[in-house]
């Protein structure tokens, strides 16, 4: 889920300076120069010469990009920690929850709703069978590690959506056909012996690599997906069917929870994919997935 309350703007000159003047080493040499333009022979010469020096100082370091873009990045993790730290600013897990299934399409919803739904039956069948008399926190199928597993699931729905939409729109062949023919024109010109026009190539080739590099990754990471979507789905029919088969409860919570445990991979793997999903992940402990009315949630 995309931060909407805080966007990255510029921090402003004062913060610049103030960041700047506040530097450890920047106070420590201020501070020294000052003390020994006091004591010598000649302050009022002296001490102006500092204050030049450290004003010429603050103008070079705000000037620099690199530096305004480190104190922008600052002060707007600030910002966002500050709004987090209020009462009733922070994003809830049911929030979460809304505006992911509200942003999937009615096919992935539905394949998460059916996926649900089976976990769902999975704990009727088993309190059914087992009766009410199971030993406590057995009873309910270890709900944390399955509403894990639903919030994994429902992760890699987001973003295989999003990886389908950034392969869709980049051309895996209109890629290679652009560097092949870069790279025959660099050629070419070294041939010539223009090394302007090469170098000027050969920065146009490496982009290249970059973008068919990036776009091999996701694709790699979109049959990842794809495959992990599969195996938790089996997963989770394999469990129910164990619901029904076995009559020790505590079996089917420890299988529940390996299962559940065997994720860390995948979870790994997903906050990888936040800057294309544009998923946060502050928000990684599930939310009672099984415990909400998804119609009412998908209704709003």
């Amino acid at each position: 889920m995309t931060d909407q309350h805080v966007r990255p703007t510029g921090a402003g000159m004062m913060r610049y300076l103030k960041e700047a003047f506040s530097f450890r080493w920047n106070l420590l040499a201020f501070a020294g120069a000052l003390v020994a333009g006091l004591i010598s022979p000649s302050p009022d010469i002296v001490i102006p010469l500092v204050l030049a020096g450290e004003l010429t100082y603050l103008a070079g370091l705000t000037s620099i990009p690199r530096f305004r873009a480190a104190i922008d990045a600052k002060a707007h993790a600030e910002k966002k920690d500050a709004l987090v730290a209020t009462p009733g600013t922070r994003t809830t897990s049911r929030e979460t929850l809304t505006s992911m299934l509200h942003g999937l399409p009615p096919k992935l919803k539905d394949r998460f709703q059916r996926l649900r739904d089976r976990c769902t039956a999975m704990q009727t069948i088993a309190q059914g069978i087992h009766g009410r008399t199971a030993a406590p926190g057995a009873e309910d199928l270890r709900a944390p590690a399955l509403d894990r597993m639903l919030w994994v699931f429902l992760r890699l729905l987001y973003s295989q959506q999003a990886l389908d939409r950034f392969l869709a729109a980049t051309d895996e062949a209109g890629l290679t056909k652009q560097l092949e023919s870069l790279r025959q024109r660099e050629a070419q010109a070294k041939e010539k012996g223009d090394e302007r026009i090469a170098r000027s190539l050969g920065d146009s080739i490496a982009t290249a690599e970059l973008r068919l590099e990036n776009f091999r990754k996701a694709k790699g990471n979109s049959e990842f997906i794809a495959v992990e979507l599969d195996r938790i789905e089996g997963k989770i029919q394999a469990l129910s069917e164990m619901a029904v088969s076995h009559q020790d409860p505590d079996f089917i919570t420890s299988q529940v929870d390996s299962v559940a445990e065997s994720m860390a991979h995948t979870e790994d793997a997903i906050r990888e994919l936040n800057v294309i999903t544009g998923l946060s992940s502050e928000l990684d402990a599930p939310p009672p997935i099984l415990g909400t009315d998804l119609e009412q949630v998908t209704e709003r």
